[in-house]
């Protein structure tokens, strides 16, 4: 219990303050970290103020990147680090208060699009690919030459794509190349318009082809990883791929395959409890996980409106980066909703020590919308963007008067029958929380008073009068480690 709710004495004793990460060494500096892009970045927006965001396993090299680039641009450099949410996000908000002009982002990225207008570049990294061995494993797990294969990869091995399939073109005739999806400024005109851009990745389809008809080529796993420790990025893409295709992960390193189809059924088993989860909770707790992604005021409006609508309580919680310690918390709430990127919604999903689970906004949606197409019909969206309106996946709340909140529904957890949202009434559309009846009853209370009631310990009892009035008397003087009274040892 202690290791989950709280971190043991020992570790905090024994951790070592101020340890840097890997050192890159300098004459490796230029390549790694594509200073040549950069700097022609920085030189052609003429800045002279820009904010370089460095994840924490990259800091140790942020104090030499940052004097190189200041040396050859001429431009003040600003070290942003330990940010408040996911380090795959853009951190604009230390960025303006920094007063920057511009951003470059080093190291793993969401790709989300940002809340502002900063001009912003990504340095995504290049990890060392072995092409020879990647492709052979490639023609031993697909040996027809016809079949329908798109390659994928993590965003570090994405240069690497494309000199693997030119070893794999003369043989296999229907290969896609994904590549990643770089938020674009705002009003600029795509480079590729007729590219179907899905999580997080550009899929240049050709005409009256669709995704669906692809099987997936992933390159960039470790063979060390598991399921409690699976990459957020590949989880991504085993949940929304399409359910029967073949799914290959490829060690960049040794070419080493590994079919993902068994990871992705658990994936899916699991989206489908955390559904249920969710259509039984009562008080949902929505956790703002992000504020430099673009809509997610209107994303947090919505899901309101959703638990709302479904007869919920929801409150929102600011916590910053969710952890087993702060959700113990808040045990009032039977589920949490984690609103950030599509990274940072799925990073917390494998850990087993939080106190409730903690779902994505998809999830959610699948649970409270009536609307919503059943399991094995609807995609799973990892964007909460994808939810809003003017997005082909949105699907709107059936009006207050629709039977399809009246439709019998049971909680495949408990066995009991679920009733309808207590706002809904056939006759009117309004919603009050409190019904009048001939004897006054309390048609609904509160969820937090429910909960309370169902404690064992309940607080201290006031017992008003039954208590004889005594004087007040001194109590004991000094601090705790030694009192007046204790004498001296």
């Amino acid at each position: 219990m202690e290791s989950t709710f709280s971190s043991p004495a020992e570790a905090a004793l024994q951790r070592e303050a101020g340890v840097p990460g890997q050192f890159t060494p300098p004459e490796d500096l230029d390549r790694v970290y594509e200073l040549e892009r950069v700097t022609k970045f920085v030189c052609d927006l003429g800045c002279q103020r820009v904010a370089l965001q460095f994840p924490d396993q990259l800091l140790g090299d942020a104090g030499a990147v940052a004097a190189r680039l200041e040396e050859v641009t001429g431009a003040k450099m600003f070290i942003l680090g330990d940010t408040a949410y996911g380090s795959c996000c853009v951190d604009v908000l230390g960025a303006e208060q920094a007063g920057t002009q511009a951003l470059v982002h080093f190291g793993p990225a969401c790709l989300s699009p940002p809340a502002s207008q900063l001009p912003i570049t990504f340095v995504l990294g290049q990890r060392p690919v072995a092409l020879e061995l990647c492709a052979k494993a490639f023609e031993a797990q697909n040996p027809d030459p016809t079949a329908p294969v798109v390659l994928l990869s993590e965003p570090a091995c994405a240069h690497a794509l494309e000199p693997l399939a030119m070893l794999l073109r003369p043989k296999y005739q229907d290969l896609l190349i994904s590549s990643p999806a770089l938020p674009l400024p705002v009003g600029s005109p795509s480079s590729q318009p007729e590219s179907l851009e899905r999580f997080g990745r550009c899929f240049p389809l050709n005409p009256g082809r669709r995704l669906e008809e692809y099987g997936a080529f992933y390159v960039g796993v470790s063979q060390a990883s598991s399921d409690s420790n699976l990459d957020p990025d590949l989880s991504r893409l085993l949940l929304g791929w399409t359910p029967g295709r073949p799914f290959f992960s490829c060690c960049p390193d040794t070419g080493q395959t590994q079919d993902q189809g068994a990871k992705a059924g658990r994936l899916r088993a699991r989206r489908l409890y955390l559904i249920e989860r969710a259509r039984d909770a009562r008080v949902v707790g929505l956790l703002a996980g992000t504020l430099g992604v673009a809509r997610h005021r209107e994303a947090l409006a919505h899901l309101r409106k959703l638990t709302e609508a479904a007869g919920k309580r929801s409150y929102v919680l600011a916590v910053g980066k969710p952890t087993p310690a702060k959700l113990a918390n808040f045990p009032e709430m039977d589920v949490f909703v984690l609103l950030a990127c599509p990274l940072g919604a799925l990073a917390p999903q494998p850990s087993g020590g939080f106190f409730r689970p903690v779902l994505t906004p998809c999830e959610l949606e699948a649970a409270c919308n009536p609307a919503w197409p059943p399991p094995g019909l609807a995609p799973h969206l990892t964007h909460y963007a994808e939810l809003l309106p003017g997005s082909p996946f949105h699907v709107p709340l059936p009006p207050p008067e629709s039977e399809l909140w009246d439709t019998p529904d049971v909680s495949l957890i408990s066995g009991e029958l679920r009733p309808p949202p207590p706002c809904k009434s056939s006759d009117d559309t309004t919603c009050s929380a409190l019904i009048p009846r001939p004897q006054l009853e309390l048609a609904e209370s509160s969820p937090a008073a429910s909960f309370l009631s169902s404690r064992n310990w309940q607080g201290l009892e006031p017992r008003l009068g039954q208590t004889p009035v005594k004087e007040a008397v001194r109590g004991r003087r000094g601090i705790a480690i030694a009192y007046e009274d204790e004498g001296s040892s």
